[in-house]
């Protein structure tokens, strides 16, 4: 069996994960990373965009507003590529309690929040598809954040520091000494061979899979409680600022613009297991007539994907008997040799993506503490890789791109304009195969058609990078359309109907895909959760 050792391992790729590991490698850390799929394919990539100025939290959770609002500040300077500055608004609607404003005002100012009221009238014009009937609008530093470009930007500044990030290796048996955590077996899904890691020191960053961690190690009560909520994209930007309702947390009272879309979200169920992502159509319609609240005609607009998110929460003994919305936002770290007699062992759960640095801070300082060492962090003032011109992200850079190289760039995703030499770039310097994973890295296949018309040219373009074999590149190609149909399914109405019909014919009718020679079943790229089906709906469904 292959053996690994390192001064630390860090079990999770999420943000959390790779900020750890960022933050370790800059400390001097031999680190690994391990992850059991493709980076941040858990919470972190299951989320609306939003970079939290704390406004959200400014009323009922002080602490976490004031994190919020300290890091919103840090990212915008060492993660500016991934940033995009939208502002964001608090608007009353109509059944709305004006005197929230009032509360929300007072909170900001407490926690440093910067919150100023503005004219209906302005608002309406800044956001003319706004509910005309608001009546009160308050104004944040809200913005949207691409966690696939800052997640990737950790890595590899990680990487180029020494850090070996190691994604599909799922841990499955963390191994004990005397009283201390030394290391963990992990399996590889690429190769199907387990690897045993040994390591001085071990972090547990999985997130909402961090109970299930700690049970691998002995530990039980871990009390971190998964929420589930769903997220529905729309197919272009009904806004362009970050609109949240007036009221205090719940379902639904946020519309998010990311790239480009929309996104309405969400609600918060509490479930056992994380990787449930069931969606009913009940949560699908509670979305939508959420977004009649804050845009009239939300619902005529064309739906383009709906998911679901495990928030990891983490219940004290005082908010045990209150609900998901009621527990802290605040991060949560475990020293394990306090609580459970067991060294050289951290659990980092809760959180918000937007403290992901403070939460990767906090837990490499718990571990210099813990082993005796002075290391102080530098995160808040290194730039991840890429991003140090310290630019912040525009929408149009894409668009801008494609017209300097109008005549030489020939595009394999019109939706996204993905040129072919990125594509390429990318495929040779990853080494991936996997449709699914160059998605979140070049957003292909993220557009209005979901796949329709570029997939089968980038399957064809990795086919022959790589030299795959058809039956590889076949499989390659149906585990991404399955994976696309799961969130496609739900929101089959309108336009979008239309547009999965159409995918329908060209990959069905026209290519047969699910006849052509390869591995008919679920492949690393569906992430364990279950198939989706192999057929699409009548027209009149």
């Amino acid at each position: 069996m292959p053996q690994l050792q390192a001064d630390l391992l860090v079990i999770g790729g999420g943000a959390t994960g790779a900020g750890i590991a960022w933050d370790a490698a800059l400390r001097g850390f031999d680190t690994i990373l391990v992850e059991r799929y493709d980076l941040a394919t858990g919470t972190t990539g299951r989320f609306h965009g939003l970079l939290h100025s704390g406004g959200r939290y400014a009323v009922k959770d002080p602490d976490a507003a004031r994190e919020c609002i300290e890091e919103n500040r840090i990212l915008r300077r060492i993660a500016a590529g991934s940033i995009e500055d939208t502002g964001g608004l608090f608007v009353v609607t109509p059944g709305d309690d004006p005197a929230y404003a009032d509360r929300l005002l007072a909170g900001c100012a407490e926690t440093g929040v910067p919150c100023e009221e503005i004219g209906v009238e302005q608002a309406l014009r800044s956001e003319p598809r706004l509910n005309p009937q608001i009546k009160r609008a308050l104004r944040v530093p809200d913005a949207s954040i691409d966690v696939w470009l800052l997640v990737n930007g950790l890595a590899r500044g990680a990487a180029d520091r020494g850090a070996r990030i190691l994604p599909y290796h799922e841990v499955v048996a963390v191994h004990r000494g005397d009283d201390a955590i030394t290391g963990v077996r992990a399996h590889n899904h690429v190769t199907g061979e387990d690897v045993d890691i040994e390591a001085g020191f071990t972090i547990n960053a999985s997130g909402a899979w961090a109970a299930q961690v700690c049970e691998l190690a002995g530990i039980e009560g871990v009390g971190v409680v998964p929420g589930k909520g769903i997220m529905i994209a729309m197919n272009h930007r009904l806004v362009n600022t970050v609109v949240n309702r007036c009221i205090p947390p719940s379902d639904g009272d946020i519309l998010v613009p990311i790239r480009t879309v929309s996104v309405i979200g969400t609600t918060d169920v509490h479930v056992t297991d994380p990787d449930d992502h069931e969606i009913s159509q009940d949560e699908v319609d509670q979305m939508l007539d959420s977004g009649e609240q804050l845009v009239p005609g939300f619902r005529q607009a064309r739906a383009l994907r709906v998911w679901t998110g495990a928030r990891p929460l983490f219940r004290d003994e005082k908010a045990d008997q209150a609900g998901d919305r009621e527990i802290s936002r605040a991060h949560t770290l475990l020293d394990h040799l306090e609580r459970d007699g067991l060294a050289r062992f951290l659990t980092i759960t809760s959180g918000k993506l937007t403290t992901y640095r403070l939460m990767a801070k906090d837990t490499v300082d718990g571990m210099c503490r813990q082993l005796g060492l002075d290391r102080p962090t530098t995160t808040a003032d290194t730039p991840l890789p890429d991003y140090r011109d310290g630019s912040a992200f525009r929408l149009g850079g894409r668009l801008r791109h494609k017209e300097d190289h109008l005549l030489d760039e020939q595009l394999v995703c019109e939706c996204e304009l993905v040129p072919r030499a990125w594509l390429e770039e990318h495929v040779r310097a990853s080494g991936t195969t996997n449709l699914d994973d160059l998605r979140r890295s070049l957003r292909l296949g993220m557009g209005p058609c979901q796949g329709g018309f570029c997939m089968y040219r980038a399957a064809g373009i990795v086919q022959g990078i790589k030299d795959l074999a058809a039956p590889e590149a076949d499989t390659s190609l149906r585990n991404f359309l399955e994976e696309r149909w799961k969130g496609v399914w739900p929101i089959l109405y309108g336009d979008q109907l239309r547009q999965a019909r159409l995918d329908d014919w060209i990959f069905q009718g026209l290519l047969d895909v699910e006849h052509l020679p390869g591995d008919g079943a679920a492949h690393v790229a569906s992430h364990g959760r279950r198939t989706a089906p192999a057929g699409m709906p009548d027209e009149d469904a």
